[in-house]
């Protein structure tokens, strides 16, 4: 990680009831308050590239999600809600600080993978809260059964694998596995396989935490039912959501596929989609200029705005 990016933030932990969230502070103290929320398998520093530049203008924070990173690891599983309720929790922390004002009102999510789930969790459960949404490859359950469909299963198979008692201790069982299983993941996921060589030994440290690998894996135990009503057609009708939302999502993504943007506008009446062509599954990541340029643009077009009625 280069000095310039390191100096961007600060690290912080708040206790927020049964969980410690640790998150990553970049702030202009006079810039509208912004929430950056990572996926699978990320965690705070996933953001690094983009972090300093939104920190220029706004009051940044990246937690890392329960389970994840630094933040506790709860033994148990919790339903999906849990983990936006922890983000609103956080932010009515900031909000309750001498300097934190802003976080007590609504703020803007810009989340990736299970980040962007998330989000609309958060939106759906307290709308008065989020003043816009920025997503990448953005999973939501308009795609149904095309989890399943034409072998994309062999995409998928590892979150299956992550419901498994026994995954983690697989997984785990040396720096050696570890690595070689989260490089499969930064490596085929990206459109240019080498675009985490310089940080993937952080990864690894990351996820070799005690607990940090299950942890992660939590997830798609919590998730699992959600996801098999949607596959099986069985899920409810959307509740669209109505903040501004743009969604940046990497065209070549073998496990969130870009057609898959076709369903996103039942679930969003004021919504921008666009394809980052030369990204693959990690678009902030692999093309960070391109990710912050079209992350301020709608920050700007979002904080012009005159705030809705509370």
């Amino acid at each position: 990680m280069h000095a310039d990016e390191t100096h961007a933030w600060t690290p912080h932990d708040a206790q927020l009831g049964e969980v410690s969230l640790h998150f990553l502070r970049g702030r202009n103290r006079q810039g509208p308050p912004v929430m950056l929320v990572h996926g699978w398998p990320e965690f705070s520093r996933t953001w690094r590239k983009n972090l300093p530049a939104l920190a220029e203008r706004y009051d940044v924070v990246a937690p890392d999600l329960r389970g994840f990173g630094r933040s506790s690891k709860p033994g148990h599983v919790c339903p999906p809600q849990v983990y936006a309720d922890d983000l609103l929790a956080l932010a009515d922390h900031l909000g309750g600080q001498p300097d934190g004002a802003s976080w007590a009102g609504a703020f803007t999510v810009i989340g990736h993978d299970v980040g962007a789930f998330v989000g609309q969790m958060l939106a759906r459960a307290h709308p008065e809260r989020v003043r816009g949404l920025f997503f990448f490859n953005c999973p939501y359950d308009g795609i149904g059964g095309r989890w399943l469909q034409h072998g994309q299963f062999r995409e998928i198979w590892y979150q299956t694998f992550h419901q498994m008692e026994w995954a983690a201790e697989i997984v785990g069982t040396s720096r050696d596995t570890c690595r070689t299983y989260l490089s499969h993941f930064l490596r085929h996921w990206s459109h240019d396989p080498h675009a985490f060589d310089e940080d993937l030994e952080a990864w690894v440290d990351n996820f070799l935490q005690p607990g940090a690998l299950q942890g992660g894996f939590n997830w798609y135990r919590s998730i699992a039912e959600e996801r098999r009503r949607a596959i099986a057609g069985e899920a409810p009708a959307p509740q669209v959501i109505h903040v501004p939302a743009y969604v940046l999502w990497g065209r070549h993504d073998p496990v969130l596929r870009s057609e898959w943007t076709d369903g996103l506008e039942d679930y969003f009446s004021a919504l921008t989609i666009e394809l980052a062509e030369s990204a693959g599954h990690f678009v902030h990541f692999e093309q960070p200029d391109l990710a912050n340029d079209r992350m301020l643009a709608f920050l700007e077009r979002v904080h012009a705005r005159a705030p809705g009625p509370s």
